[in-house]
């Protein structure tokens, strides 16, 4: 996975480096969808989406710096918003569950 495949400019890209920029673009790209989600309704709101494409995002990061980079700081760096999204995504699937169903009663 560190075979080069793109060198220009003083850049090269791996495969694990690929990795990386997927994370950076769903851990970053995770505002876009705050904004829009935030702009639709009209207040500050968290849509799912974002816990989503946090954990995803952090859960990339996490492997690149640990197979990619083996750098603990980029490690402790997204572990920690991958565990506070994945407990965010918990809450949520455990509210929508007590919800009552269109059309069930209590």
């Amino acid at each position: 996975m560190n075979s080069v495949l793109l060198e220009w400019s003083g850049l090269t890209v791996t495969p694990w480096k690929i990795v990386g920029y997927l994370g950076v673009l769903l851990f970053g790209g995770r505002w876009v969808v705050q904004l829009w989600a935030s702009r639709k309704l009209g207040r500050p709101a968290l849509p799912a989406a974002f816990w989503h494409m946090s954990l995803a995002g952090s859960v990339l990061l996490v492997l690149y710096f640990v197979f990619g980079k083996n750098d603990s700081v980029g490690i402790i760096q997204n572990v920690i918003p991958a565990a506070i999204a994945g407990y965010n995504l918990y809450l949520e699937a455990k509210r929508q569950r007590a919800e009552p169903r269109n059309g069930e009663q209590v």
